[in-house]
């Protein structure tokens, strides 16, 4: 008869190794952010859509609230709440990642992708007091709201940590297991 005793409480299981090396993809995530919203602010006209394809355009966009615009309407405020909310939460994102455990893996890649387009979308709001995007996709007349890499990053960081969220405890009760056998 296979043990069917839990898997081990994350205190049990050992630590990742330099967890914080991960960073680098935090860095990435940012300079590439960083040079793609030069490179829009400098080669597009505002709020004229280049078409790349019959569903994407580059379009200059600057957005003064957070994601799908929101807040934009506001008179100020919003830019050092998000500021605020963006360093708070890199902090904490960075603590966490130094905490991840070796089988944690997709964790440590998720961490840094989430603190790196929330540095680089920062760095917008505290240099222009808005966030520069600029990746519009379209279809039969309806607009998905314009964003950035940063907000790539933010997402796939987001995705990260759902899917390790629902899948994670599956993987290691089933690494027990095997293990027990």
């Amino acid at each position: 008869m296979p043990n069917t005793a839990p898997p081990p409480h994350a205190s049990q299981r050992p630590p990742m190794r330099r967890p914080l090396r991960w960073l680098w993809l935090a860095v990435a995530v940012m300079v590439l952010d960083l040079i793609t919203k030069y490179a829009a602010s400098h080669l597009l006209n505002y709020a004229q859509p280049v078409e790349v394809l019959p569903f994407f355009n580059l379009t200059l966009l600057h957005n003064t609230g957070a994601a799908f615009s929101f807040l934009a309407d506001h008179p100020g405020w919003q830019r050092w709440f998000f500021a605020i909310i963006a360093i708070g939460a890199s902090i904490g994102l960075t603590v966490w990642l130094s905490r991840v455990r070796a089988d944690e893996k997709l964790l440590a890649i998720s961490l840094p992708l989430i603190i790196g387009g929330a540095l680089g979308n920062l760095y917008d709001r505290l240099i222009h007091g808005y966030v520069v995007d600029f990746l519009s996709f379209h279809a039969a007349g309806w607009y998905y709201p314009a964003f950035n890499v940063a907000d790539i990053g933010i997402t796939l960081g987001a995705i990260g940590l759902i899917w390790e969220s629902v899948l994670g405890d599956r993987r290691r009760k089933k690494a027990a297991l095997q293990q027990h056998d």
